[in-house]
């Protein structure tokens, strides 16, 4: 489903060249649920965000389903972005004005939807995802859990082929850390969908399909 080829990145920093991925090579088959990891600074965020259309490499190829993503121009990526590929972070991004209903529906709307078909979409997400009890709560009054459920269901909506999550349970606790796993595991199996979850939790990414580990830029 995904092919990187040879992937690097660096950032100048004043006169310093900083080479945050060094020739980076992956596979990634469709209906896996993959884990990355390795110590902070070896460029595993920076990968996901490059994998995600976020950010361009230096050099090297992101190829999806065969198609050479970065030769489309900003705007392009961005239309990738919203119809292929859904991303949950460590802090889950909510807008805290917005009910959780509210909060899902973004990228529907984003997409030019209807309100309603928009509201009907993320009702039945967030049923899926446990929180039918929640449509109409807004951020703050919900727990740590219970957000981040949000933000699987809002990167859900439109029916992406891949799942990018940075660090998607590193901000809670161990029980509630391993419950939105499961979710996202019940999630993969069920719909076929693609996950990569950069994580420092081994109990977790030792449950995944494939483990990559980096080492200084490069998959050891």
């Amino acid at each position: 489903m995904i092919e990187a080829v040879d992937l690097h990145k660096s950032f100048h920093l004043g006169p310093t060249e900083v080479h945050v991925l060094r020739g980076v090579n992956l596979e990634i088959k469709r209906g896996e649920l993959i884990a990355i990891v390795g110590a902070s600074g070896v460029g595993k965020t920076t990968l996901l965000h490059i994998l995600g259309t976020l950010d361009r490499p230096t050099s090297g190829t992101v190829r999806f389903d065969g198609e050479d993503v970065f030769m489309r121009s900003d705007q392009g990526l961005a239309d990738f972005r919203n119809q292929r590929i859904g991303f949950v972070f460590q802090f889950h991004h909510l807008l805290p004005e917005f009910t959780a209903v509210e909060n899902v529906m973004i990228p529907s709307l984003i997409r030019r939807d209807t309100n309603t078909t928009a509201r009907e979409r993320a009702e039945r997400m967030l049923v899926e995802v446990g929180l039918a009890h929640r449509l109409e709560h807004r951020t703050g009054e919900l727990s740590g859990g219970e957000q981040q459920r949000v933000a699987v269901a809002r990167a859900l909506i439109l029916q992406p082929d891949i799942i990018l999550a940075d660090e998607p349970t590193g901000n809670l606790d161990t029980h509630t850390g391993e419950e939105v796993f499961q979710l996202m595991r019940s999630l993969n199996r069920a719909k076929s969908i693609t996950f990569v979850i950069v994580t420092h939790n081994e109990a977790l990414s030792n449950q995944a399909d494939r483990i990559v580990r980096m080492v200084d830029g490069q998959i050891a």
